[in-house]
């Protein structure tokens, strides 16, 4: 590294992924000491400029199949390009602020299209300015109440959490800057993993999953034993394992396996004949003959549902300590007593906590004019009620979704707004207000918590890579806020674009997310009940493993994420560790290991922009997949696997380092 410094290459610093020593310290590259080009009417410009385009490609591509792609790679990968064409120089804080403003589309998105379709399938009164109002609300209210955390996660916490998107999108950044010396390995391997995974996404050529039923005894096993292994065989999310590393990945992946291959199974022995439809009367077949798949969709889930909710009540509490002193120090600056911002480091400058504060009232405020004018038949108890349960879930679920991101990259915000809506519904009936007016306001509720976990989980990204590389918290704090409005002002636009060109209700669009929203949110607000059982299962799972000293929150993601995307992230995580193991030299394996931290975050780069390319591609009409009937055939799984068997090879050898 001293000699790649010398070379005047850019490169993180050593202790950079891995947690400090007593009395270390992380330098950043842009020293704290230094005034950087960061917010400039060019980073701002194509800032907005990628949230206007990624916007409208994410809620095309979400509604379509209900996939939302993560931007952040992509822009920063676009943001590098244009600072290299335009020939700018030390352009990283730029960078930095593109990426930053223009990866508000991904989360805006997120939290508008899994809840908002459901207004439409549901026959209720929508508009532009409600679906707008709702997701710029939503955002605004995760962004001022996640940077009170802001220096828990990405300082405090600092080599704890595995970061993987801050970290791949980190190092896309760092290629970019002047004499990058990761740059080589990086393109290669963005190049290997972006064509394997738009060969898969474009063309079809082999599936995009690996499962038992490939042969013979897999599909007796599936259809009588209700026992199934499923792998996503994608180079992104094999990318993300190895970066998630093995020690989270297993536990992960053993929560996937406990609901798949133990209560999947179990349920189908317990309940052959039985019909539960309690809760959900668009279930009509009995257990016995659902797919395996099925049952976790219609029961098993919900006890991850339940027991992300439970783990997220075990972080809050044990981080208890951390909200209080958040809210002690705002308490303080409303004060007057704020400490002087001058001796504070640049790097470490928050926008003031008096702002967060009043900022935070004012759009509860507003959140509260919103539920009473914008919703039919609602009274002041009932938006008082409303408000309420908004601000107390979206602030206390913040740092959920937090966690979430900083452990797995993935942020579990449709299962935590499906548990909003139920509470939402439970106590908004317990109030008085059912029916239509009910279920818009439960509805618009939701639209506002998701958008604000979505926003909360994204941005915690951002600021981490920001607190890699050494910008101003302050203004990406600052400069969000427009990206967030201007994305939602998209998301909102697209929506009524798609409902009266194609509609939610019939098979055009597949929104399932916000299908199963509208199928949970209608039996209650006709006061049918909830799986308050399996959620209670999942709740108690939860309890368990904490008291094990078991990472509950990842078991719990293992439960609520379909396996075939659990599974990779074990063999991502298998991988790491055998790359870092096989020298008799512990430099040789940290040299291997770091060589193949770039190669994975080449794969999710890579892997993520083709996902772009193949969705607007799609958008445009053209279709080149011959998906739909070769992958019926086992033979398109055995090819994939065969696949998969290469690029692991690829990448094992990849990391091997010159002697």
């Amino acid at each position: 590294m001293d000699k790649e410094k010398e070379k005047g290459a850019v490169v993180l610093p050593e202790n950079a992924f891995r947690e400090l020593k007593d009395g270390e310290t992380y330098e950043p590259l842009m020293s704290p000491n230094k005034t950087y080009r960061e917010v400039t009417p060019w980073s701002v410009t194509w800032g907005l400029v990628m949230v206007v385009l990624f916007s409208a490609a994410a809620a095309y591509l979400g509604l379509k199949v209900g996939q939302v792609f993560e931007a952040a790679i992509p822009i920063a990968i676009i943001a590098i390009g244009l600072s290299t064409a335009t020939h700018r120089k030390n352009a990283l804080g730029e960078n930095v602020i593109i990426q930053s403003i223009g990866a508000c589309s991904g989360a805006v998105v997120a939290g508008g299209i899994f809840v908002m379709p459901a207004i439409y399938m549901l026959d209720l009164q929508a508009d532009f300015i409600k679906i707008f109002i709702a997701a710029a609300l939503g955002g605004i209210l995760g962004i001022l109440f996640l940077i009170p955390f802001r220096k828990y996660f990405v300082k405090d916490m600092h080599g704890k959490y595995p970061f993987p998107e801050a970290t791949a999108t980190t190092q896309v950044l760092v290629s970019g800057g002047e004499g990058g010396s990761q740059a080589k390995p990086l393109l290669v391997a963005g190049l290997v993993g972006g064509a394997y995974d738009f060969i898969v996404a474009t063309f079809g050529w082999w599936n995009e999953n690996v499962t038992s039923r490939m042969i013979g005894l897999g599909q007796d096993l599936a259809d009588k034993a209700k026992l199934v292994l499923k792998v996503n065989t994608g180079a992104a999310v094999l990318g993300l394992g190895y970066i998630i590393g093995l020690r989270y990945a297993a536990i992960i992946c053993a929560g996937s396996v406990f609901v798949w291959w133990i209560i999947v199974p179990l349920m189908a022995v317990i309940f052959p004949n039985t019909v539960l439809n309690q809760w959900d009367p668009t279930i009509t077949i009995t257990v016995g003959d659902m797919s395996p798949e099925a049952i976790f969709t219609s029961y098993a889930r919900s006890m991850g549902i339940g027991a992300i909710a439970m783990a997220g009540i075990i972080g809050i509490v044990k981080s208890w300590g951390i909200i209080r002193s958040a809210v002690s120090l705002a308490a303080h600056e409303m004060k007057g007593k704020s400490p002087d911002s001058a001796g504070v480091q640049r790097t470490q400058r928050d926008i003031s906590f008096k702002i967060i504060a009043i900022g935070s009232v004012l759009t509860l405020l507003i959140i509260y004019a919103f539920f009473f004018f914008g919703v039919m038949n609602l009274n002041l108890l009932h938006a008082t009620v409303a408000v309420l349960v908004v601000a107390i879930i979206a602030f206390l679920f913040t740092t959920v979704a937090a966690n979430a991101i900083a452990i797995v990259g993935s942020n579990p915000v449709s299962g935590m707004t499906l548990m909003t809506l139920i509470l939402a519904s439970v106590v908004m009936v317990a109030v008085g207000l059912k029916g239509s007016a009910g279920m818009l306001a439960a509805l618009l509720m939701g639209g506002v918590v998701c958008t604000a976990l979505s926003m909360a989980g994204s941005f915690i990204t951002d600021l981490k890579i920001g607190y890699w590389l050494g910008t101003t918290p302050k203004k990406q704090e600052g400069w969000k806020f427009l990206g967030t409005i201007v994305s939602a002002a998209t998301v909102a636009g697209v929506m009524i674009l798609l409902n009266e060109t194609y509609g939610f209700k019939g098979d055009a669009l597949a929104a399932p997310q916000a299908h199963a929203m509208a199928a949970v949110i209608a039996p209650l607000m006709s006061g049918q009940g909830a799986p308050w059982l399996l959620y209670g299962i999942g709740a108690v799972i939860a309890l368990v493993l904490d008291r094990c000293k078991v990472s509950a929150l990842a078991f719990a993601l293992g439960m609520f994420i379909p396996i075939q995307l659990n599974l990779p992230l074990l063999i991502g995580g298998a991988v790491n560790w055998f790359v870092g193991s096989r020298s008799k030299s512990a430099e040789e394996n940290k040299a291997r290991v770091d060589k193949g931290t770039l190669i994975a975050s080449g794969f999710i780069a890579g892997g993520a922009l083709m996902g772009v390319v193949s969705a607007l591609m799609k958008f445009g009409g053209i279709e080149c997949s011959v998906a739909d009937a070769w992958w019926q055939n086992p033979m398109s799984e055995a090819v994939s696997l065969l696949a998969y068997v290469m690029l692991i090879a690829y990448f094992v050898k990849a990391t091997r380092t010159k002697k």
